[in-house]
Order: C-alpha cells, then sequence, then structure tokens
C-alpha cells in the first residue's frame, strides 16, 4: 500500500510534535515574539546548541517553523498556518498546554551576539 503525500506529510507534522523539547522550542519561539535565535533556545533549554538545531530541522521539515538568516545567527519564527488545514489555530495550540515560559535574557551567545540580542529583546 502507497501512502497519499498529504498522509506522510501529516504524520510528519504530528510526529514533529510528538516530542516533548520540540513542543518546548516552539512555546518558546511564540514566547518571544516568533523571532529567536538557537543560541537563546539552547541557553533557555540547557541542552546544546547541535541538539537544538537538530530539533528545529525536524520542526522545519515538518513545516511547522520558517528560519531567517541575521548575521551569524538563524532566527526562527512559526508558521501560523501550518495546522490551518487541520483545523488549528498555531498560536491557540501553543497556548493551550503548559505554562508560560519565562526566558532567560542573560545567556551567552557566540558569534554576533549584538545581532542576536537586538533582535531577540
Amino acid at each position: 500500500m502507497i501512502l497519499s503525500k498529504s498522509v506522510v506529510d501529516t504524520a510528519e507534522i504530528f510526529k514533529a510534535l510528538g516530542d516533548a523539547t520540540r513542543l518546548k522550542i516552539l512555546k518558546m519561539i511564540a514566547a518571544k515574539g516568533n523571532n529567536l535565535c538557537v543560541g537563546k533556545i539552547a541557553c533557555n533549554l540547557s541542552i546544546s546548541q547541535p541538539a537544538v538545531s537538530q530539533h528545529l530541522k525536524i520542526l522545519k521539515n515538518a513545516g511547522l517553523v520558517e528560519a531567517d538568516r541575521q548575521g551569524f545567527h538563524v532566527h526562527y519564527k512559526i508558521r501560523n498556518n501550518a495546522l490551518d488545514a487541520y483545523g488549528i489555530n498555531a498560536a491557540d495550540f501553543l497556548k493551550s498546554f503548559g505554562a508560560e515560559m519565562d526566558l532567560k535574557d542573560n545567556c551567552e551567545l557566540k558569534g554576533d551576539k549584538e545581532n542576536c540580542n537586538k533582535l531577540n529583546n
């Protein structure tokens, strides 16, 4: 049996949403005004930047986030229409679970600190 593209795409989206760390990342991006770099996410979750990058790759491949390169940093934002086909508003979905994220503002960032801090504050 060959699965249709829409079934495979749907499975990818819900597989991406099925990981607690990825849900935290999405919630963090939403809490910070839809513009957050990998370094800030890693600092706030106390995990490595490569681990965050792998999670974001999965979220991006599922069509849940978009990336925008700013200097040395890649900033991520949520694709608010990503869940429209399922009758789910992404912003409402992210508000529907867990407490609000208390983000650290004093994270040590490598590379273009000014650019990352300017866009994230």
